[in-house]
C-alpha cells in the first residue's frame, strides 16, 4: 500500500526535518504556515508533459510548485532542444504554454523593473519604466526610487504631474503651490503624494533605513533625466544674473555646485514644526498634496479588499486615479474593463495571471510577480487571477481623474434575462436558468472567491481535495 495522502506526506516530511531550523519557504515552514507543498513533495501530475490534458486551461503556479514549464498542451507541442531560461519560463508559464483560448497578435503588456537600468547615486538609486522600456505604456511612466536616511532627491519640478506610492520607510515631502503657499508632510508606507505639473518639490528619506517609493507620471514618454533641477539651473545661469536675482554679491555664489546634485546625502532634519519656514511673508498652502491610502477603510469582497483614491477623496489628484487591490489565493479580480484610461498595474506581492481580450478574436495571457509592471489598454476585457499560495497585493493606476470600471457579472444581472439566455444558453436552457439565478441580483464583487473554486490551479491543491 502506498501512503500518498497529504497527512502521511506531511507527517513523514516533518519527521524527516524535525530537528531542522525552519527557514523561509522551507517545506517544513510552508506546512507550519498552512501553505501547500511544492509539487515535488506531493503526489501531483506534472502538467508539462505530452500526455497531460486540461480542457479548462487552469492556472499553474510554476514557481510555487517548482515546475519547469514546457510547450505541451492537450496532446500538442514538443520538448525544447535549444537554449532555455528556466527562471524566466517559471515566471511566465502562460507564455510558454498559453491557454487554448489565447489567439492572435497582441503587443507585450509586461515589464519587470529588474530589467530596468539602475542609476546609482550617493545614498540612493533610481530606475524607470517608460514607453521606451514597455512600448504599450503610452499613458503613464514610472520611476522606482530609493533614498537612505537623510538622503535628498533635490529640489526640482517636472512638466508632468507626479503621483507616488510609498513602498517602505518614511519620507518627507516639501513643495510650494501655485499661489506661493508652502507644504511639508511626513509619509509612511502606503501613503500617497501628488504634485501637479510644474509644482516644485523635494523628497528626503527619514527613517533609519530611509525610504523607497514608486513614482507615476502622466505621460508614458517621461524621462527622469529631463527633470528641472535647482542646482542644474543655477550651474547654467551666469553668476551675475544669480547675483541680481537674489540681490546679493556675486562672491556669495562662488562655491555653489557646478552641476546637478540629483540624489545626495543631506542633514537629518528635525520635526516639521522645527523645520517649517517662518519668514514674514511665508504662508502655508491651502492644498493637501498627500493622502493616507492604506488608512482608508477598504471595501471587503468575497476574495479580498479594494481601496480607491481619485479626485473624489484626494482632490488635488486631477490626472491620476488608483486602486489598491488585495486578491486572496484562489480568488480573481473579476472580469471587467475600464472605459476612461489604460490600466497601468504594479505587483507588490504574490503571483498572478491576466488574460487580455482585445476584440477581433484576440486574447493573450501574461504572468506577473512582485516588481512587474502590466498594461491593459482601455476598454479591453481582462481579469487578474491569483495563481499562487499568498495574497496578491497590487496597484491599478490610471491617467484619469476618477476610477471607473464595468463589471461583466453586474452587466449580466442588469440585462433582461431573455437577452442574456438567448446570447449564451440558447442550446442549453437548463444551464441558462442556473446562470441567471447566480447573476440576477447583479452583485458587484470586485475580487471574487468562487464557492469551492471549481477551476483551481491545475496542481496547487489537486491531491488535497
Amino acid at each position: 500500500m502506498h501512503l500518498t495522502s497529504p497527512f502521511f506526506l506531511a507527517t513523514a516530511l516533518l519527521a524527516e526535518l524535525g530537528l531542522a531550523v525552519p527557514v523561509q519557504d522551507s517545506p517544513r515552514q510552508r506546512l507550519l504556515d498552512g501553505k501547500p507543498l511544492p509539487a515535488k513533495y506531493r503526489n501531483v501530475e506534472n502538467p508539462y508533459q505530452p500526455g497531460y490534458k486540461d480542457p479548462l486551461d487552469k492556472a499553474v503556479d510554476a514557481i510555487g510548485d517548482e515546475l519547469d514549464p514546457l510547450p505541451y498542451r492537450n496532446g500538442l507541442g514538443a520538448s525544447v532542444l535549444g537554449p532555455w531560461n528556466r527562471e524566466r519560463s517559471r515566471q511566465s508559464p502562460d507564455l510558454v504554454r498559453p491557454p487554448s483560448t489565447d489567439h492572435g497578435n497582441l503587443a507585450n503588456m509586461r515589464w519587470s523593473f529588474a530589467d530596468s537600468h539602475v542609476r546609482i547615486e550617493e545614498g540612493g538609486w533610481t530606475r524607470q519604466t517608460t514607453v521606451r522600456e514597455l512600448g504599450t505604456s503610452v499613458e503613464l511612466a514610472s520611476v522606482n526610487m530609493r533614498l537612505d536616511q537623510g538622503v535628498i532627491r533635490e529640489l526640482h519640478w517636472h512638466k508632468e504631474a507626479e503621483w507616488a506610492y510609498v513602498l517602505d520607510g518614511e519620507v518627507r515631502v516639501t513643495a510650494i503651490d501655485y499661489e506661493g503657499g508652502n507644504f511639508i508632510d511626513d509619509l509612511k508606507k502606503g501613503d500617497l503624494w501628488y504634485f501637479p505639473s510644474g509644482v516644485p518639490h523635494s523628497l528626503q528619506g527619514l527613517s533609519t533605513n530611509g525610504t523607497e517609493f514608486l513614482l507615476i507620471f502622466d505621460d508614458g514618454g517621461f524621462s527622469e533625466e529631463s527633470t528641472f533641477i535647482l542646482t542644474d539651473w543655477l550651474a547654467h545661469t551666469p553668476k551675475s544674473v544669480i547675483s541680481k536675482n537674489f540681490n546679493l554679491a556675486p562672491e556669495i555664489f562662488a562655491h555653489i555646485p557646478d552641476g546637478e546634485k540629483y540624489i545626495f546625502q543631506g542633514t537629518q532634519p528635525g520635526s516639521i514644526e522645527e523645520e517649517k519656514p517662518t519668514g514674514k511673508n511665508v504662508k502655508k498652502s491651502k492644498y493637501n498634496f498627500t493622502h493616507r491610502f492604506l488608512d482608508q477603510e477598504p471595501k471587503k469582497t468575497s476574495g479580498g479588499e479594494v481601496r480607491i483614491a481619485d479626485s473624489k477623496n484626494f482632490p488635488i489628484s486631477k490626472t491620476i486615479a488608483a486602486a489598491h487591490v488585495t486578491i486572496e489565493p484562489g480568488a480573481i479580480r473579476e472580469m471587467h474593463w475600464h472605459p476612461n484610461a489604460d490600466e497601468w498595474n504594479f505587483f507588490l506581492k504574490g503571483r498572478g495571471r491576466i488574460t487580455i481580450f482585445a476584440s477581433e478574436g484576440t486574447a493573450r495571457t501574461f504572468d506577473y510577480v512582485p516588481g512587474d509592471v502590466g498594461i491593459v489598454p482601455r476598454n479591453m476585457g481582462h481579469f487578474v487571477e491569483n495563481i499562487g499560495d499568498e495574497p496578491i497585493e497590487m496597484l491599478e493606476v490610471f491617467r484619469a481623474d476618477e476610477f471607473r470600471d464595468f463589471s461583466l457579472f453586474q452587466w449580466m444581472g442588469e440585462t433582461p434575462k431573455k437577452m442574456v439566455v438567448d446570447h449564451l444558453f440558447a442550446d442549453d436552457p437548463a444551464s441558462g436558468e442556473i446562470f441567471w439565478e447566480k447573476v440576477k441580483n447583479a452583485d458587484k464583487d470586485e475580487v471574487t472567491l468562487p464557492d469551492g473554486d471549481p477551476a483551481a490551479p491545475a496542481t496547487a491543491w489537486a491531491d488535497l481535495k
